[in-house]
């Protein structure tokens, strides 16, 4: 029996993904002052796919998170999110990334409510400069204990 080690048994090898060290140029913009900062995140390195960029589907799901804490205060109970109207991803996300999600609600209907959503990244090394990486626009609908929609009462 070899007492040599494989490549990929070693403690020096490392078979994580690693975060994309490219830069990426995007205009800082300014955060937007008609929406409510309802959540910041820094995503982590198990969030990453095989490019080293932020997995799609991880941002969407922060997203909808995101996206529900502002209807949340109309319905006053149970809500699900019906639909995903619109979802822009505008520049990647990288691991280390401050996120901060704004969302204002932009139309209430008798049992729904849509909101809009915009994630803005500070990069870890330029910290206080913000970029636009995504917007979104969903739909959540308020929902009995049978989940069926009922009325949402206006404020």
């Amino acid at each position: 029996m070899s007492t040599a080690s494989s490549p990929a048994s070693s403690p020096n090898a490392s078979s994580a993904i690693r975060s994309n060290p490219a830069p990426v140029v995007a205009p800082r913009v300014p955060l937007p002052t008609d929406k409510e900062l309802v959540l910041k995140v820094v995503p982590m390195p198990a969030d990453c796919n095989a490019n080293g960029d932020i997995f799609g589907g991880w941002v969407m799901a922060q997203v909808d998170v995101a996206g529900s804490i502002v209807p949340a205060r109309y319905s006053r109970g149970r809500m699900a999110t019906v639909a995903v109207n619109q979802f822009i991803f505008k520049q990647p996300v990288r691991v280390g990334d401050i996120l901060s999600f704004f969302a204002g609600v932009s139309r209430i209907g008798n049992t729904s409510i849509t909101v809009q959503v915009e994630v803005y990244a500070e990069r870890y090394d330029t910290q206080g400069h913000y970029i636009k990486v995504t917007e979104a626009s969903l739909t959540y609908v308020a929902i009995d204990e049978q989940g069926r929609p009922r009325p949402i009462s206006r404020i």
